[in-house]
């Protein structure tokens, strides 16, 4: 999935080798033992490995499976499901598999034991046979396409009166086209059928139960798959939490409401540093500044890069505010194009663009996959279009920098109802949540929410911690002793962990240079959990 508006954020973050801790002796779950059946009632066979790329590693072999498109007819129509390994280089301490999801709704994650491989320590990664899977509908995976222009698959659209109609249009266009292109996959690419998919993958694997390790979306798939099938659940590490209580158009709003404390902390550390970034001397100031500049451009476009921004497009950059220190010279870069015209104006120029908007079209792939989930998920969408607009006039004056487009019309007001009824989160899940303090996609709130659903749950809280993603994805964090040590032994703390990571760059704040960004394969649009 394709986190913008923060360019940090689109990449995920470097995936660096975490210090572990020593491991417990386990018991061992061997890869040959009688598994249940999977969730249709038919053990698949076992899957024909291969390897993956000439130009990678021989030990990363890929598959394909065949699983129900609809698991209630399970002799029916059969899709493509690819799945990945790395096995453990030592089966003498080998304790069982680990799924692994990216996030999405719409992210591939094929490729991902390469990255785990690489980042995990030793303690960690010897445990485990390393599993990735493209979810159904992405990637490898029977993709599926509704046929979207590039402006279709935008869904930062700002309320005015003037444009709500077309708005309205957008969005009962998306759904029809999806309709149109793939009505008769799209109802079955919804999280349930992904959770059973997963057990249809430990199932043609051979094995008794799974691990997990899942991001953004992927602790909502982790969750759901937890509620499913919590015989079939071991070791579940939920990072950067989907609260089951927001879903999803909740989700969506939850960027708004949480974007305005990240927006007031910016201003504050901005203005500590007027001398270099010249954008006030008070945190008052600050936002006085950047709200001018927005202004400005809504009258008169600001040229940027070869790109002219109205202040929606500058509004829409709203993640990059949990980033104070990347967030301060993009404004600051924005303020000097305002007035001095169009020119070279460094990274920081260069940065912002990205924020706003990937460069060059995409393919619609992961945009279709989005919308399928996040509208056949739940019935909890409005179906009349003027709730919408009463929503996001009100929520324009609440939260400024992203209210009116969070709570805007979406496809699902006109989407096909769902299969099937949302997941209730009640049986208890001895799973470990990860959290930072300041994430732009799955807030604070949403990875609390998350925490407080999954009874018998653990939560590490990394204080500080900026960033969507905290395992593995930053080598400073405190919350990747905790987790190693999970992953290792099996033993969730005996309490929740709260932990503080340090400053980024030391006092003054500068960002850390990545030294090896995570290519996941993030969709272009819309923004992505």
């Amino acid at each position: 999935m394709r986190l913008s508006p923060h360019p940090r954020v689109p990449r995920f973050a470097p995936l660096l080798a975490a210090a572990g801790l020593l491991a417990a002796a386990l018991p061992l779950v061997s890869a040959n033992a009688a598994a249940a059946a999977p969730a249709d009632g038919h053990r698949p066979p076992k899957p024909s490995w291969h390897r993956c790329d000439a130009g990678q590693p021989a030990s990363y072999e890929c598959a394909t499976i065949k699983v129900p498109l609809d698991y209630r007819r399970p002799e029916g129509r059969r899709i493509d499901l690819a799945i990945s390994r790395i096995k453990t280089p030592d089966t003498a301490k080998r304790h069982g598999v680990m799924l692994m999801n990216p996030g999405g709704p719409g992210g591939t994650g094929l490729d991902l034991p390469l990255m785990m491989e690489e980042s995990m320590p030793k303690e960690v990664r010897e445990r485990y046979d390393l599993i990735g899977f493209d979810p159904r509908g992405v990637g490898r995976s029977s993709p599926v396409t509704c046929g979207l222009s590039e402006a279709e698959q935008n869904v930062d659209r700002a309320y005015r009166p003037e444009t709500y109609a077309s708005d309205v249009a957008w969005a009962r266009t998306v759904a029809d086209k999806c309709r149109e292109k793939a009505g008769d996959v799209i109802p079955y690419i919804t999280t349930r059928n992904t959770a059973r998919d997963m057990d249809a993958i430990r199932a043609a694997l051979g094995e008794r139960t799974v691990s997990y390790v899942g991001y953004s979306y992927g602790t909502y798939l982790g969750a759901v798959y937890s509620q499913m099938f919590p015989q079939r659940t071991d070791r579940f590490v939920l990072d950067s939490g989907v609260d089951p209580e927001r879903v999803w158009r909740g989700m969506i709003q939850v960027w708004a409401t949480e974007a305005e404390p990240a927006f007031r902390r910016w201003a504050r550390w901005t203005a500590e540093r007027d001398g270099e970034y010249h954008l006030g001397t008070t945190a008052e100031a600050v936002s006085r500044t950047f709200w001018d500049l927005v202004a400005r451009a809504d009258r008169d476009p600001i040229e940027l890069e070869g790109r002219k921004l109205t202040g929606d497009d500058i509004r829409s950059a709203r993640g990059v505010f949990f980033y104070p220190a990347t967030a301060a010279p993009m404004v600051s870069a924005l303020k000097a194009a305002a007035e001095s015209g169009p020119r070279p104006s460094g990274p920081s120029a260069a940065e912002l663009m990205k924020a706003l908007r990937p460069a060059g079209p995409a393919p619609d792939t992961g945009t279709a996959v989005f919308w399928s989930v996040v509208c056949g998920d739940t019935d909890a969408w409005p179906r009349d279009p003027e709730q919408y607009r009463r929503d996001a006039v009100k929520d324009e004056r609440r939260y400024p920098l992203y209210g009116d487009m969070a709570s805007n019309i979406k496809p699902c007001a006109f989407w096909e109802r769902p299969r099937e009824a949302v997941t209730p989160m009640k049986t208890r899940a001895n799973v470990l949540t990860v959290q930072n303090e300041w994430d732009s996609q799955t807030p604070l709130v949403s990875g609390q929410g998350l925490h407080r659903s999954l009874k018998g749950s653990r939560m590490v809280l990394a204080m500080g911690g900026e960033g969507h993603g905290v395992y593995l994805a930053d080598p400073r964090s405190c919350a990747n002793a905790p987790v190693n040590a999970y992953l290792s032994t099996g033993r969730l703390p005996a309490e929740d962990v709260t932990c503080r990571t340090p400053a980024a760059g030391g006092e003054r704040g500068a960002a850390p240079q990545p030294q090896r960004p995570l290519p996941l394969p993030f969709p272009a649009a819309p923004q992505r959990f």
